[in-house]
């Protein structure tokens, strides 16, 4: 990492903190060459896992993200009633956790790719169902997913409707049942029923003020949310730094953490502007272009470097990984479909993992056994002469304590 701390924009993410080198004895380690290693940053700088299976893919995925969002849409997770993926999505996240990522699951509910034979239910029995598939889903993922997008688009859930066959989707008509309010608070308490520990995040593509009302109601009404979620698919173009900040200022006044959930940009031609709805528009190709692709690197940094400047914001998710799972088929991933990295993804691996991240620096501890680390607040290892150690340093702390010789869970 560039020596960042010289009043740069990015102070609140930084760390200037004096960390005492103990032994596995607790004893000071003295005046001794040690190196120190970053190894995850505090703040999450996520992605969608890794579409396309592979030791390629995830290398590259791990290279440059720490926080992975799998999948759990409802009509996908459990096609017929008892049927679930549990099995493949356990492996994909144990996969992940093993090599230090963490971990998201989203959406748990949803009014959209939801199971279509809840539609079928009655009123209550949809309800219960919907109940039983928050406390089943979280229960199962306790202590391998933390955080969870706990209700997906609520903004318009109570007025959505698409349902070719004439079924009445199930989750609008209990949206409509109880209001948004009581809706996203009784999911809210399922969630909390199955795993306490559990981080929600309410999460919409909505950012006008029907939302911001959305969270003051709740707010008001009691309902516990732990943050804020913001979609914002750039597929017709950069939103550009002054319109992302004044979003960020906006749904700052809550209080709460800023995550922006969902976020992309293409590296082809952008999609046309009278386009609403970006599932309306449907393309048989939409290749990424040489041109397109420095837009997006461009763009791309521009993009990180608002959202990290502003201190509301804890967590950024890219949304496709590689052209060749993307959403609606879109030029919008960070590799191409034949494997190779595009621009975007060198110029955000140079931010994320260059110069907003501590490589290995040799250091030499004090006489009190001291040394002073200055990086983005995070995780990092020391090692000194064969010990090794985690210390974990936040943005707020000035001082803490490292073990050498110990595993990161032995004390």
């Amino acid at each position: 990492m560039t020596d960042a701390l010289t009043g740069s924009r990015y102070r609140h993410r930084e760390v200037d903190a004096s960390v005492l080198v103990l032994d596995a004895a607790g004893q000071p380690l003295r005046d001794r060459d040690l190196t120190v290693a970053q190894t995850r940053h505090e703040f999450g700088f996520g992605c969608t896992a890794p579409g396309v299976p592979g030791e390629q893919a995830l290398t590259q995925w791990l290279d440059l993200f720490d926080t992975a969002t799998l999948q759990f849409y409802w009509g996908r997770y459990e096609p017929e009633p008892g049927r679930t993926e549990v099995d493949a999505l356990t492996r994909q996240a144990r996969a992940l956790a093993e090599r230090g990522a963490r971990l998201k699951g989203h959406p748990l509910v949803w009014h959209t790719v939801k199971a279509p034979w809840v539609d079928r239910l009655t009123l209550d029995e949809a309800e219960r169902a919907l109940r039983g598939r928050i406390r089943r889903e979280v229960g199962d993922f306790a202590g391998l997913i933390r955080t969870w997008d706990v209700v997906n688009e609520a903004v318009i859930m109570p007025r959505f409707e698409n349902e070719p066959d004439g079924v009445r989707n199930a989750i609008t008509r209990l949206c409509e049942k109880y209001g948004r309010v009581e809706f996203i608070r009784m999911a809210v308490d399922e969630v909390r029923s199955a795993d306490p520990d559990a981080v929600l995040v309410l999460n919409d593509f909505d950012l006008g003020p029907e939302y911001e009302r959305l969270i003051s109601d709740l707010l008001d009404a009691g309902v516990r949310v732990d943050a804020i979620g913001l979609q914002s698919h750039m597929h017709q173009g950069f939103r550009g730094e002054e319109q992302m900040h004044a979003i960020c200022e906006r749904f700052a006044r809550f209080g709460l953490p800023l995550h922006w959930t969902e976020t992309s940009l293409v590296s082809g031609d952008l999609m046309p502007p009278h386009i609403d709805d970006l599932n309306d528009y449907v393309v048989d190709r939409w290749p990424s272009t040489p041109e397109g692709e420095l837009r997006q690197a461009d763009e791309i940094v521009r993009h990180y470097r608002t959202l990290v400047e502003h201190p509301s914001v804890a967590a950024i998710t890219y949304w496709g990984f590689d052209d060749a799972t993307a959403w609606l088929n879109a030029p919008s991933g960070l590799i191409r479909r034949d494997g190779s990295p595009k621009p975007a993804y060198d110029a955000l691996r140079d931010l994320v993992r260059g110069e907003w991240w501590l490589g290995e620096v040799p250091m030499r501890t004090d006489e009190e056994g001291r040394i002073r680390l200055r990086a983005f607040a995070g995780d990092f290892t020391l090692t000194a002469e064969g010990l090794s150690g985690p210390v974990s340093v936040g943005a707020d702390e000035s001082a803490v304590r490292a073990v050498l010789g110990c595993g990161p869970t032995d004390g």
